[in-house]
């Protein structure tokens, strides 16, 4: 997952950094200013940077399992990891030739197991934590990965976004082909699996689409009725009532109630906020956090 993640213990962390400029991305700060941490559900926040030397960060994950391990993912530094929730970071980039990194994904089940898109240098895996970091490219012939996604039942099967639509790995990204008989060259700027029936997938787009398939990518159709935004930047499904989806946009967040039918705006205060993260509680998901580019709502 990018941008911002609750963990199970009731912490939440986001990141607030700055966007990339090259390649046309779809979202520009000025500065970056690292990750913040808030203990009691948003309603304060604290800087968690000790250790990072670079404080523009574009995604982070949280182990599931030792949720005071996390990883998070900088543009021109590589990805950082903490075991003590962030009061701690150490830069983990052995083998890892391309530090622009711009999404990062975590195998549920097993955790050592992680994945770091690129702006430019495909996708990397590591098996050992980040301890170490190899090339997983074969067949990926779009480098620049803005979402990565893995299936959460099977989690050899991994998606990534790129800016000319979806690809797919079943080998744990050893092999990818295309999925994109609809979002073909449509650039993919977030991606969201069921997590009760795994191969329902949705991904937003910088032309403010959803695309909806129900068969692992085999075929996709749109899922934006209703949503009216110029980019969709951020996608949070619901994990207990996955028919309940959230997109953040340019001008806010949208809600829909029916898998991707009938959107409609959703959230006072946050009229015309550019909304690039989205975050939900996963033991009160009534709870959804936002991510701007000033703040964390």
């Amino acid at each position: 997952m990018e941008h911002g993640q609750h963990r199970p213990d009731g912490h939440l962390c986001l990141r607030l950094g700055d966007q990339p400029a090259g390649a046309g991305y779809p979202l520009r700060r000025d500065t970056g200013s690292g990750v913040y941490k808030s203990t009691d559900g948003g309603g304060s926040w604290e800087a968690a940077n000790t250790g990072l030397t670079n404080f523009d960060i574009y995604a982070l994950v949280i182990d599931p399992l030792t949720p005071q391990t996390l990883y998070v993912g900088t543009f021109g530094s590589g990805v950082f990891k903490s075991i003590n929730g962030g009061g701690n970071w150490s830069q983990v980039n052995t083998y890892l030739t391309d530090t622009d990194i711009i999404s990062l994904a975590i195998n549920p089940q097993t955790p050592a197991t992680l994945y770091a898109g690129t702006h430019g240098g495909g996708v990397f895996r590591s098996t050992n934590g980040g301890g170490d970091w190899g090339d997983a490219n074969t067949g990926l012939t779009n480098k620049y990965v803005y979402a990565l996604a893995v299936n959460p039942a099977t989690p050899t099967t991994l998606y990534a976004g790129t800016y000319t639509g979806v690809f797919k790995s079943t080998n744990a990204g050893v092999n990818w082909s295309p999925v994109n008989n609809e979002p073909a060259n449509t650039w993919i700027n977030a991606l969201v699996i069921d997590p009760l029936a795994p191969e329902t997938l949705y991904a937003g787009t910088e032309n403010g689409s959803v695309f909806k398939s129900t068969n692992g990518g085999g075929d996709w159709g749109t899922a934006d009725t209703g949503l009216v935004a110029d980019s969709v930047y951020a996608l949070a499904i619901h994990p207990t009532l996955p028919t309940i989806l959230y997109a953040g946009t340019e001008t806010g967040v949208f809600k829909t109630t029916h898998g991707g039918d009938g959107w409609s705006a959703f959230g006072d205060g946050l009229t015309n906020l550019s909304v690039a993260s989205l975050a939900i509680n996963t033991e009160t998901p009534t709870t959804l956090y936002a991510g701007t580019e000033a703040a964390a709502h």
